[in-house]
């Protein structure tokens, strides 16, 4: 029996501004644009150079931040996030940025990634005196900067930063000053652009384009940067040895019109597309993508085989992210409630149904079963990332080992089990292919072939290959 329904989730987004009079408005667009990478929180903090103030909630950015809670966010600079529970699960007191108030000034963070050895720092801080008042491992760096022993804010970062390890992407909001880091691996994608005299930085470029935004440049591995009323200072806290940006953005999680070190992320995924055509060519009628992260690579599909490509699936954008699903046979329904097959272009048809990732299988034998009621042939499943056999460490929840359903069956067990006719996965070479790579250098694909760019502390090992 396949396991519950549980795909990819996304990552958190995050997005600031600095030195601009509508900081929380544009903080607020950033992070609609970026609202794919999570759904269960949002928050915003602003400065107006005397103090920090917040608002925050569980929901989406529209429904969190109304025009009264707006109306409480005044100043010129501002740091946003948007969640999805990884680390430390969801409540209100997990919602970022999140805020500390001490006597010598205050202190917000917002955190993309992962730490993994969150667990060891706890214990450490713990046993000095320190009290979480969060589950979330974005709590850990303002402990290690508070108990740094350094009086200037840069060197309390720098060294507090030097302490972690796994993903991180963070905004760090003073009163009178921001601070943009990334991991020495560059695990998470963040780059900094600016609007007029004003800097602003986001998980992806798309929210650039949404204010208005001019892209500078790339946020480099192990980078600090210092933004503040007498401009930008750039320092390194830590040696970039192996730079690994997460393959799955590029599958996945960014929107199509994001760029990601300097590769769009649509045409990233229509190559992929083409790649898949080109290892495995099919003889079918009609190409169809699953909405909507699969769109690009269905599209690049059916351009290299010469195979029309048609809206075989259709995605009902009104359903709620939180469908009640008391029984079994609702269970099933949900799916049909997201998706709906398109009789009039595949019956009959030998269809080629092209998705991102089968991550437990349940879903992708849902949509076969869709697409076959609707009267379709053949259902020929092809998917544009390699088999997901380990789980990820770096904040995308892929959950346990023994839950991913290409860790210990084969493709023809997976095909059988989702009821395709074929099942054809692109392979390392041809992802690396479609990314402009000749080899695998730059990227991380510990999820696709159990090499991660990090160590992995014992007690994290533990939950992900529990048994």
């Amino acid at each position: 029996m396949l396991p519950e329904i549980k795909g990819l989730n996304e990552e958190c987004g995050i997005f600031g501004v600095w030195g601009h009079q509508d900081a929380a408005q544009l903080t607020y667009y950033g992070l609609h644009s970026l609202q794919h990478r999570g759904q269960e929180g949002t928050g915003i903090v602003v400065s107006d150079g005397k103090q920090l103030k917040g608002v925050k909630g569980e929901g989406l950015v529209a429904e969190i931040f109304t025009t009264e809670a707006m109306k409480e966010l005044t100043g010129t600079s501002a740091i946003g996030h948007v969640r999805y529970a990884t680390a430390g699960g969801g409540g209100y007191e997990n919602v970022q940025p999140l805020l500390f108030h001490s006597q010598t000034g205050s202190l917000a963070l917002a955190h993309n990634g992962n730490l993994v050895n969150v667990n060891s720092l706890k214990h450490q801080l713990e046993a000095q005196g320190s009290i979480f008042q969060t589950s979330s491992d974005t709590e850990v760096l303002a402990h290690l900067m508070k108990r740094s022993g350094y009086t200037d804010s840069k060197d309390r970062a720098k060294n507090a930063l030097s302490m972690l390890k796994g993903a991180y992407a963070y905004l760090i909001m003073t009163e009178n000053e921001l601070m943009v880091a990334l991991d020495p691996h560059g695990l998470r994608p963040l780059s900094l652009g600016s609007l007029g005299d004003a800097y602003v930085v986001a998980s992806e470029t798309c929210a650039f384009d949404v204010v208005g935004a001019e892209y500078i440049r790339d946020i480099r591995p192990g980078e600090l940067l210092i933004i503040n009323d007498q401009g930008l200072v750039s320092e390194q806290f830590a040696v970039s040895s192996t730079k690994a940006i997460c393959t799955m953005e590029y599958i996945y999680f960014s929107r199509p019109d994001s760029n990601i070190q300097g590769i769009n992320v649509h045409t990233a995924r229509k190559n992929m597309g083409k790649r898949l055509a080109i290892e495995v060519p099919i003889e079918a009628d009609v190409v169809t993508g699953v909405p909507d992260s699969s769109i690009s690579a269905a599209i690049g599909y059916a351009e290299e085989a010469g195979i029309p490509y048609e809206m075989g699936l259709i995605k009902n954008r009104y359903v709620g992210r939180t469908f009640i699903q008391p029984s079994q046979s609702l269970r099933e329904q949900g799916v049909k409630m997201k998706l709906s097959a398109v009789r009039g272009v595949v019956e009959g048809k030998r269809v080629i149904m092209v998705d991102d990732s089968i991550v437990r299988g349940t879903t992708s034998r849902r949509i076969v079963n869709l697409l076959k009621e609707a009267g379709a042939t053949e259902v020929h499943v092809v998917i544009s990332s390699p088999p997901i056999k380990n789980p990820c460490f770096y904040g995308i929840d892929t959950s346990t080992k023994e839950e991913l359903i290409a860790s210990d069956k084969s493709v023809e067990e997976i095909r059988e089990l989702i009821g395709a006719d074929s099942l054809t996965f692109i392979s390392v070479e041809g992802m690396m292919h479609a990314l402009g790579q000749e080899g695998t250098n730059g990227y991380c694909l510990g999820c696709f072939t159990g090499n991660y760019p990090t160590e992995i502390y014992p007690d994290t090992l533990q939950y992900y290959y529990q048994k």
